[in-house]
C-alpha cells in the first residue's frame, strides 16, 4: 500500500491492523470500546493527521512509513 497525504488513516490501520507503533503516531491508543479518536481516524488523512500533531509532513510520512515497515517484518 503506498502510503500519501491524502491515505486515510482508517485505510492504514485496516491494511496493516492494530500495530500499536502505527497507531501511536496517529495518538490513538490501545482502549477498549470506541474512542473519539478511533471515530477520527475514519474521517482524518495523513496531511491532518500531522497537521494535527505539528509535524511536518515529510517527516510525518516517513515515520508512518518506518512504522509500517518495521511491523511487517516481525
Amino acid at each position: 500500500m503506498e502510503i500519501t497525504k491524502d491515505t486515510r488513516v482508517s485505510d492504514i490501520l485496516k491494511e496493516y491492523g492494530d500495530i500499536a507503533d502505527v497507531m501511536e503516531i496517529f495518538g490513538v491508543k490501545r482502549v477498549g470500546g470506541y474512542s473519539l479518536h478511533r471515530i477520527l481516524t475514519k474521517v482524518i488523512t495523513v496531511k491532518w493527521a500531522a497537521r494535527v500533531h505539528r509535524v511536518p509532513l515529510d517527516k510525518f510520512l516517513k515515520q508512518v512509513q518506518h512504522a509500517v515497515n518495521t511491523n511487517i517484518g516481525q
